[in-house]
C-alpha cells in the first residue's frame, strides 16, 4: 500500500507549488487546470486557470494538491506534514524556508526524541514538522 497527501488550497495551489518545488528541490510530475478539463468543470468562470490537480514528489511521498473552488474549500488545519533529513544543514535549511513569510510554531531545538525539531506554518497555511531523526524510542 503507498500513502499520499492531498491538499485543497484557496486558489493560490500553483503559487503553493512552486514554493515547494524550490524549498524540496523537486519539479512537479503534472499539472492540470480546470480549463483544461475535458468536460466543463463546476466551477466560477474566472477559476479556468486554477489548478484542477498538481503533483510533485517530496521524500517518499507524493504531495498532490488542488485549488478548492469557494463552495467546496475548507480551511487547512488538523494535520501536519513531517519532513525529516539526517543533515542538520538541510533541516534548518528547509525550515527557515518553510516558515519565512509563515509562523514558527516551535523554533527549531533539541529534544528528547530528536537532535534538532520544529514545527511552523508556512505562508500558505501548511503545517509543518521538521527534524532530523533520533534514535528509536521504547515502545511499552
Amino acid at each position: 500500500m503507498k500513502t499520499d497527501l492531498h491538499v485543497n488550497f484557496s486558489g493560490n495551489c500553483d503559487e503553493a507549488f512552486s514554493f515547494y518545488e524550490t524549498v524540496f528541490g523537486t519539479k512537479r510530475l503534472i499539472t492540470m487546470t480546470y480549463g483544461e478539463a475535458p468536460q466543463p468543470a463546476p466551477v466560477p468562470e474566472d477559476w479556468s486557470g486554477k489548478v484542477m490537480h498538481t503533483s510533485m514528489p517530496v521524500g517518499s511521498i507524493t504531495l498532490m494538491g488542488c485549488d478548492a473552488p469557494p463552495d467546496r474549500g475548507a480551511p487547512m488545519g488538523g494535520f501536519q506534514v513531517s519532513v525529516s533529513d539526517a543533515d542538520e544543514a538541510e533541516v534548518k535549511r528547509i525550515y527557515a524556508a518553510l516558515s519565512e513569510g509563515g509562523s514558527i510554531v516551535m523554533p527549531l531545538a533539541p529534544t528528547f526524541w530528536s537532535p534538532l525539531f520544529g514545527m511552523c506554518s508556512d505562508k500558505f497555511g501548511m503545517n509543518w514538522m521538521v527534524s532530523v531523526p533520533g534514535p528509536e524510542m521504547p515502545t511499552a
